[in-house]
């Protein structure tokens, strides 16, 4: 059985990393570490460009360990998490210019940059409608159907998504909420009820916070569903249904901007889903609309 990956996993992480390069810091440490620890070590050292690819999860597939052990080891040398052993290894093998987006060189001007930025966003999307699940869309609009009441939980920048996909629920009917303040998400998902559901959006899949909502929601008794980039990740694990959409420059960036258009999107082709699946939705669209009409000159 594999390790659970908890808050308290990381609670003994050191807050300041060393000076000496990461790949360096590793090898000095190959002796002391256990031998799950290497193994993930091993596969850092061996390929530490593909590792920037991966979710925890994958990686620790690769290692054959669980992800509390691949946490263990971020912390015994010194940072404070896998996403931090992620963005080093970027900062220290790639040039800053294709941390921010892959194609970019450091001499661009501006109506270069622009236009790399768009083509790239519009690759992402296209690439996402091409390897989109349309069954676990379908299964996804289905529960979202057949809920009492849809809680979402997302921290971050998957907040602005999980605020916006909790409106348009709203809009046409489907009982729909989301908390920003995270400690009130992670009660509210405790108090759900069997015919609820979580409805979980993180671009890594690894968050502390969604993830321990996510399991107060399953442990209530409510469906769990999510949308993340990764398809082998702690929350893909947790949740009864995931809709898997990642996009080329999810390796790179702290805050991947085009995963979370590709996100938005994925929402937007289950919103017109459900409004086509409804049979009440024209009468709560009337009602929205006018409502907007009051706020409008």
């Amino acid at each position: 059985m594999s390790e659970v990956f908890t808050p308290e996993t990381v609670s003994t992480i050191a807050p300041v990393p060393p000076a000496v390069p990461l790949l360096e810091r590793l090898r000095s440490r190959l002796r002391s570490l256990t031998p799950a620890e290497r193994r993930v070590a091993d596969v850092v050292l061996r390929d530490p460009l593909e590792v920037i690819h991966l979710s925890v999860t994958e990686l620790a597939a690769a290692a054959d360990t669980s992800s509390a052990t691949v946490v263990r080891l971020c912390a015994s040398i010194g940072l404070r998490g896998f996403q931090e052993l992620k963005i080093t290894l970027a900062t220290q093998s790639i040039p800053s210019e294709k941390r921010v987006l892959d194609k970019v060189e450091a001499g661009d001007d501006t109506a270069s940059v622009a236009h790399k930025v768009l083509t790239g966003t519009i690759s992402a999307i296209e690439a996402a409608a091409a390897a989109l699940d349309h069954d676990a869309l379908d299964r996804l609009a289905s529960a979202v159907l057949a809920a009492d009441r849809v809680l979402f939980g997302a921290v971050g920048t998957s907040a602005p998504l999980a605020q916006d996909a909790a409106y348009r629920l709203t809009t046409i009917g489907i009982p729909a909420t989301f908390i920003p303040d995270v400690h009130t998400q992670h009660v509210s998902a405790r108090m759900l009820r069997p015919g609820d559901l979580f409805f979980a959006i993180s671009h890594t899949g690894s968050t502390v916070e969604t993830l321990a909502a996510t399991r107060a929601a399953r442990d209530a008794g409510a469906v769990t569903v999510a949308i993340t980039s990764f398809r082998s990740s702690p929350l893909t694990e947790t949740v009864d249904l995931s809709l898997v959409a990642g996009s080329a420059e999810t390796a790179y960036r702290v805050e991947a901007m085009t995963s979370r258009i590709v996100h938005f999107a994925i929402l937007d082709a289950l919103y017109v889903t459900l409004t086509l699946r409804r049979g009440d939705t024209v009468d709560a669209l009337a009602l929205t609309e006018d409502v907007l009409i009051e706020h409008r000159i």
